[in-house]
């Protein structure tokens, strides 16, 4: 096959490396920066560049760009896809993807599946891309009532042979309930976390919870503030029932209750046992 892929970041770069590792496809890639592009073909992570034109003889063609810049995408090139190609993308939410190339794909006769690479570090940039980032993740999709079995098996092939071990087959409006807690909320709660003026003290005092706690407050802003707002209905309930639940551990704190302390700790332990 002939694979495109619309952005040459982290995400982006590395399906390519990925790709052209574990497989034989063809790789051609666009990024907005061109320098991006020539090191991409320099490293041999593309076979090419994917220009407008060559959009038409792409199989698939994955979009590995920010939401606002994957919705510009999806109006300017829906009509240089290939007829009956697949379009996938990458975005960390699912809805607002969806509703919007759905009858750009029916107008223009290109199948969209909506996709998300559960995949991640917290740099960004074609610099930090690598072939195995995929290892063992999950990847989740989003097809549209009435997509033929045949290009959602095409899409599980492609992807379990670059790393992933998981393909999960879910609906927009699942998708993005569980995202919310769990990924958005929790890059909330670390950057709200890091706050703390003790922070800047740190040093000397923490360990691995610090780290833990803290590792996604180095985010990019950009592209979060987009991903929540677009969600903020399923993110906002969440932070409804955790700043609730804080509540719960503080008013017992407050008042020195070691029962009912001792009783939420407990509670919280045996979840995480049985999510284990």
């Amino acid at each position: 096959m002939t694979i495109g892929i619309i952005g040459l970041g982290l995400i982006g770069g590395s399906i390519a490396k990925a790709v052209k590792k574990n497989t034989q496809h063809t790789i051609l890639g666009y990024d907005i920066n061109e320098s991006v592009v020539y090191k991409a073909r320099l490293l041999e992570a593309i076979d090419g560049e994917l220009s407008r034109e060559a959009m038409g003889s792409c199989d698939i063609c994955v979009i590995a760009l920010y939401l606002d810049a994957t919705l510009n995408c999806l109006r300017e090139n829906a009509a240089f896809f290939k007829k009956g190609g697949v379009v996938v993308d990458c975005c960390g939410v699912k809805r607002a993807v969806c509703e919007a190339a759905k009858p750009l794909a029916d107008e223009h006769g290109f199948v969209f599946v909506g996709g998300h690479p559960m995949a991640g570090i917290e740099f960004s940039g074609f610099d930090y891309s690598k072939k195995n980032l995929f290892y063992k993740a999950s990847m989740i999709v989003t097809p549209a009532a009435g997509t033929a079995i045949e290009v959602i098996g095409t899409l599980k092939k492609l992807f379990l042979s670059i790393g992933f071990n998981n393909f999960q087959i879910t609906t927009p409006e699942e998708h993005d309930a569980m995202i919310a807690l769990t990924s958005q909320l929790a890059h909330v709660v670390s950057s709200a976390y890091v706050k703390s003026p003790a922070a800047l003290k740190h040093k000397g005092f923490s360990a691995g919870s610090f780290k833990d706690m803290t590792r996604v407050a180095k985010l990019n802003e950009k592209m979060w503030t987009e991903l929540f707002l677009a969600n903020a209905d399923n993110l906002a309930a969440e932070l409804d029932a955790i700043i609730a639940r804080l509540g719960d551990y503080r008013t017992v704190i407050r008042n020195k209750d070691a029962e009912a302390l001792n009783g939420l700790l407990r509670d919280g332990r045996e979840i995480k046992q049985m999510l284990d």
